[in-house]
């Protein structure tokens, strides 16, 4: 059921404990949001993760977004994929976590920071559910993306993995990885067709690959113009979503860092299309892109999801 901001439908949960969720996306990478500030919540976000954001059986989405408070920022933003694992970034998360926020009475502002565990993250308010993010400086070095590949300061472009043969779609050899960290790690590969890419093989053998000792997001890209980039995404512990913010961030820095495109792109995904500004090597990059509520709902606790006190 798709809902319009001022018309929500709120509906009433049967017998037994519910638990209240807002189920939203950005640029079709979609998310449950769970208000750990409104709501008591699940003692074991972790399971109770891999539970709602299962497709079939759950309510299905590409990640868990939970508000918190913060003594650090205005708001936290806790992130599950859903194999339970939690991530330090989600840029398309951190737009559609704002909008909740503004949409479910918990700020006017507009912008504000929402500590995650790469930092705290500033979200503004770009346009009628636009929102730019400053997604601070990229991370070259190498062992802090963290990556094996690369030395020194960095930063990491084109350089060759072995692929068994199962894995690279095309027969063996290597595929050419430029790494960079947006707050999450990131391996960009270039091909000639992102539509024909072996995203799910090879996806998961480089987020898998021993050169990233905290796995990594995977994204393939065919660069149309100085202006515009398309992109595929392999997200680590999700698998193919139709968007990643972070990961389009990091595809126009390592582009940008070849020269092969403007210091303003338009990043093209499955779901939507995000801009992506970076003015200079020193400078911060910067993303704007949508944020959509799709529903509200509520979904039923089972004994065995105590809450928190």
């Amino acid at each position: 059921m798709t809902t319009e901001t001022n018309h929500r439908f709120q509906p009433g949960p049967a017998d037994g404990p519910h638990l209240a969720f807002t189920k939203m996306h950005g640029a079709g990478n979609d998310f449950v949001v769970l208000d750990g500030l409104r709501d008591a919540l699940p003692k074991d976000l972790s399971t109770f993760s891999q539970r709602i954001a299962h497709r079939q059986f759950g309510i299905g989405c590409d990640q868990v977004l939970v508000v918190r408070s913060s003594r650090q920022a205005d708001f936290r933003m806790e992130i599950f994929n859903p194999d339970g694992s939690q991530v330090e970034m989600c840029a398309n998360g951190i737009r559609a976590f704002y909008k909740y926020l503004r949409d479910h009475g918990h700020t006017d502002q507009d912008e504000i920071g929402v500590e995650t565990l790469s930092g705290v993250v500033r979200p503004r308010w770009a346009d009628v559910d636009q929102v730019r993010v400053d997604m601070a400086q990229p991370i070259l070095v190498p062992t802090e993306i963290p990556t094996t590949l690369g030395e020194g300061q960095g930063p990491v472009l084109e350089v060759p993995i072995e692929v068994p043969a199962d894995r690279a779609g095309d027969g063996p050899g290597p595929v050419y990885v430029s790494s960079v960290s947006m707050g999450n790690p990131h391996a960009v590969i270039e091909v000639p067709d992102v539509d024909a890419a072996p995203v799910e093989t090879l996806g998961a053998f480089i987020e898998h690959h021993p050169a990233f000792p905290n796995r990594v997001n995977v994204e393939f890209i065919s660069i149309e113009s100085r202006q515009r980039i398309r992109q595929r995404t392999w997200e680590r512990g999700t698998g193919e979503t139709l968007a990643c913010g972070s990961g389009a961030c990091a595809v126009a820095v390592t582009a940008m860092l070849r020269g092969v495109v403007d210091r303003q792109v338009t990043v093209a995904l499955r779901g939507g299309e995000l801009l992506i500004e970076w003015a200079d090597d020193n400078a911060h990059v910067y993303m704007t892109g949508p944020a959509t509520e799709v529903y509200v709902g509520h979904i039923p606790l089972r004994d065995d999801e105590p809450l928190e006190a």
